[in-house]
């Protein structure tokens, strides 16, 4: 693709780094007449996508709207495209031409996809009848895809996608646990291809509807400067605390990665600057390059975007993205918080030093400068909320162009401001950082990057926009920094050049939209490929077959059961995007962990399963053999990869044991939270779990541990995450009642009660399954049968002692249950009174007392004891 001077200077100079892009965005980068052509379909992509997604269309008449099926087969046929034109086949293949047989390939691959454009209406005339030569086109595009998905994403992704359409023929002749109906290559090629259950599906609707605009607003900001400001600021911030460029490496990449969508991303943006210099201050390479990769690994589950996952989750679960955010804060909060306090244990162990601030400062004036730091944030934040609310009310219809115009006025208020001090200038990772950039200055200079972002959350939070509309808004916002920003601040430094400055805002606007729309190429080839995923979960009913195949490895035991199901999911995101990521293990193993979970008697909240799938599936890039995000650091900090994939993995423990624990105690994602008392409870107990379990896994607290002070502090970190396992040992949360009795006892309870009991019966795949459910009673009232009846969707029948299900209401809870006709309602658990789960804390804090008592005992006695935690 025809580069820009800026893209021919961001070419990467080691061999990590291209390993990366070439991952990522592709590796080739083609001079010349192809370049350019390429570099003119990449911007067409983005300014389509921007079209398709802003009201535009709708302004201009019914004339200009395009149907979303449509919208996502020219979104495949861009994708394809450029997928075979910037990912070489092979590595020996040319970097800077694209060969004739990838450009036949390239153009091939589109016209599958054109195919079915041009000649939507008789495809839809036909649907479920396929001719011959829609047969082959279908099986023409897939072979196509497989390549590309080989290409952009790697092996492991498309082993799994011809797995899936090798399962689909192969159905009857495999062994009886996994074995389905016949399907023929008609009824493939019209799933997979024809239709919106497969390649055109869900997957690819999300990557047209809102993915591919937040992939380009990542794009856009790293552009306007905002990726620098970011890791600036964070140094500045930390730098002077003990290994303060390794914690600046974990907060810039919490600010980077949750927009960037791709720790690999992450890891090469910010890496190339905090891995060599965390080297400097005494890190080895291994632990330095194993820091960063955590930390990007972290930046994908950090609210308010996630990597766009946030949003896709909306889709999945249905739930409202405010919802969503507060059940991802926690978890994300603690686990960089680990991650931060194991740095800092690193710290202390290596004993390394700080780096200078310019100047000295008290801890009153920290103190001080800090509070009025949060103060005023708050007072900004609650002043902008009541103003603009002010605005709406007053001004109704009009409120647009005064919010508008409020807008245009705090921009260059800010830019004001950030053009009395100094450029960001981006420090050579190779040049040693001797004194930490001033702080306010540094955050001064950049605070108008936040405008963009601060538009995206007002417009999901407050006005509930959907996020194809509020990344829309948000895309316009950076578009105008980026093309206003040079010459406003040329402007107020009366330098002059308003023309050139201009000028440069206009290619930094075209290089930003060129450069998210060659970010997109792989997330587009991987969501496609997890269409085929999702269509053969559907037609082939393989999300059954993984249930009972780990429900025989298991032995039936819920704790082994999810354990595979981490495990597979682990291998499934191997080498993928957080939102491919994501795409790939909620459509095979959420459904899954539900059914396991039932079946193991414990109920779980549909989005703690998604929760659940996501953390796993995205730890896998720290975890063996694969750990691409790991090896990919090892290579800038010319580090030993294997090491460095073993310390990453055990740096990553953290974020793996936060998805078993939310399971299993939900409050961890603050679902069931009755108070804002009860809120800072469930925070404080988890921070403390955390940094007990880092402190364990570490082996130091005060001092150095004893295994046996290590294995106490695992003790108190799991029994202040999860009391109730101790609790349930002495006294069982539910005794069992009489079936028959099931009417009298719904009859009794209050409004709002839910009813739990275990069913068992036969599945519409004719497998016996035997599960607990869990059914809303409703209001109070009529009689336990038409609460039954009318709340949860059942009508029973009373047979020889025996609890029916007679009949069961389309779309009611117990129909969404899967419950069928015939089902015996087996027994009634009913919850018992018993002790409070916060009386387990007591002994838990009283080991902790203990251990701590035992290492200041052993502090106080060595004199060449390591120094005590500072001033962290």
């Amino acid at each position: 693709m025809s580069a820009s001077r800026s893209d021919q200077a961001n070419v990467p100079k080691n061999n990590a780094e291209s390993i990366a892009t070439g991952k990522e965005f592709g590796g080739r980068r083609p001079k010349g007449v192809g370049g350019t052509v390429l570099y003119l379909v990449a911007l067409s992509w983005t300014v389509f996508q921007i079209y398709v997604i802003s009201p535009l269309p709708f302004v201009l008449g019914s004339g200009f709207i395009i149907d979303d099926t449509q919208i996502r087969l020219i979104f495949y046929a861009f994708t394809i495209l450029l997928t075979f034109c910037l990912f070489p086949a092979f590595k020996k293949s040319s970097r800077s031409r694209v060969p004739f047989y990838d450009w036949a390939l390239a153009l091939t691959g589109a016209a599958t996809s054109l195919y079915i454009f041009f000649f939507y209406d008789t495809l839809a005339a036909r649907s479920g009848a396929p001719l011959t030569q829609d047969i082959v086109v279908a099986s023409l595009g897939l072979l196509i895809l497989f390549e590309a998905t080989r290409r952009a994403v790697g092996i492991p992704l498309a082993v799994v996608v011809i797995t899936c359409i090798a399962y689909a023929f192969l159905g009857p002749y495999m062994p009886d646990v996994i074995a389905h109906r016949f399907t023929s290559m008609g009824r493939v090629a019209d799933h997979m291809w024809l239709s919106t259950q497969g390649v055109f599906g869900i997957p690819l609707g999300i990557a047209t509807n809102f993915v591919f605009l937040f992939v380009m607003f990542g794009a856009l900001l790293e552009k306007a400067g905002a990726g620098i400001w970011f890791m600036r600021s964070s140094f500045a911030l930390l730098g002077h605390l003990k290994g303060g460029p390794a914690k600046a490496s974990v907060v810039a990449s919490a600010f980077f990665g949750m927009i960037s969508g791709s720790a690999l991303a992450n890891v090469v943006t910010t890496g190339t600057f905090t891995i060599p210099l965390m080297i400097r201050t005494g890190f080895p390479a291994e632990k330095a390059a194993a820091i960063e990769s955590s930390s990007s690994i972290n930046g994908q589950v950090m609210p308010p975007v996630m990597g766009a996952v946030a949003f896709m989750i909306m889709e999945f679960v249905g739930v409202s993205y405010l919802e969503v955010i507060t059940h991802a804060f926690l978890p994300a909060f603690i686990s960089y918080i680990g991650l931060y306090y194991i740095v800092h244990l690193e710290s202390i162990k290596l004993g390394l030093r700080a780096l200078p601030r310019r100047g000295t400062t008290k801890a009153l004036q920290k103190i001080l400068r800090f509070a009025a730091a949060f103060l005023g944030a708050f007072i900004i934040v609650g002043g902008v909320y009541y103003i603009l609310t002010f605005v709406k009310a007053v001004w109704a219809d009009s409120s647009f162009f005064v919010v508008f115009l409020l807008f245009v006025l705090a921009y260059l208020a800010l830019l004001l401001v950030s053009s009395r001090v100094p450029e960001l200038v981006r420090a050579d990772p190779n040049e040693p950082m001797d004194v930490l950039p001033e702080t306010i200055p540094t955050l001064l200079a950049g605070l108008h990057y936040l405008l963009p972002v601060g538009v995206l959350i007002w417009c999901l939070i407050v006005e509930r926009f959907s996020p194809g509309l509020s990344i829309y808004w948000a895309s316009l916002v950076i578009l105008f920094i980026l093309l206003t920003q040079r010459p406003i601040i040329a402007f107020f430094r009366g330098r002059g050049g308003y023309i050139q400055a201009s000028l440069q805002g206009t290619v930094d606007v075209v290089d930003g939209m060129v450069t998210g729309a060659r970010n997109m190429v792989g997330i587009g080839a991987t969501m496609a490929a997890a269409g085929i995923i999702v269509g053969a979960v559907s037609l082939t009913g393989i999300g059954l077959v993984l249930v009972s195949v780990i429900d025989t490895l298991s032995g039936g035991y819920l704790f082994p059961m999810l354990l595979i199901t981490a495990v597979i999911t682990i291998i499934l995101g191997m080498g993928l995007s957080s939102s491919a990521n994501y795409l790939v293990v909620s459509a095979l193993m959420a459904p899954v962990v539900t059914s396991l979970a039932a079946q193991g008697g414990l109920v779980i909240p549909l989005i703690a399963v998604h929760f659940f799938v996501f953390y796993c599936a995205l730890v896998s890039g720290n975890t063996p053999p694969v750990a691409l995000d790991a090896y990919v650091a090892a290579g800038i900090a010319k580090a030993d990869p294997l090491k460095t994939c073993l310390q990453a993995f055990y740096y990553t423990m953290r974020t793996m044991i936060l998805p078993f624990i939310f399971i299993f105690n939900t409050e961890l994602l603050m679902i069931g939270i009755k108070s804002w008392w009860h809120a800072i409870f469930v925070i404080t107990a988890s921070l403390a779990a955390m940094l007990l379990f880092v402190a364990a896994c570490q082996g130091y607290l005060l001092v150095r541990s004893r295994r046996y002070e290590s294995a106490l502090l695992l003790v108190v970190a799991f029994t202040l995450v999860r009391p109730a396992f101790w609790l349930d040992q002495i006294y069982p949360p539910f005794e069992q009642v009489d079936p028959t009795m099931i009417e009298q006892y719904a009859e009794e309870q209050p409004s709002g009660t839910l009813l739990r009991m275990w069913v068992e019966g036969q599945s519409f795949n004719g497998r016996q399954v035997r599960k607990v459910v869990v059914l809303p009673l409703g209001q109070n009232g009529p009689s336990g049968a038409e609460r039954f009846e009318k709340a949860a969707g059942l009508t029973l029948q009373f047979e020889a002692g025996k609890v029916l299900v007679d009949n069961v209401r389309f779309n009611s809870p117990a129909n969404q249950e899967a419950i069928d006709v015939d089902w015996e309602i087996q027994t009634l658990e009913v919850p018992v009174k018993r002790p409070n789960k916060v009386w387990l804390y007591i002994p838990a804090l009283f080991l902790l007392g203990a251990v701590v008592f035992l290492q200041a005992k052993r502090r106080g006695r060595s004199a060449n004891a390591v120094p005590n935690l500072g001033r962290q």
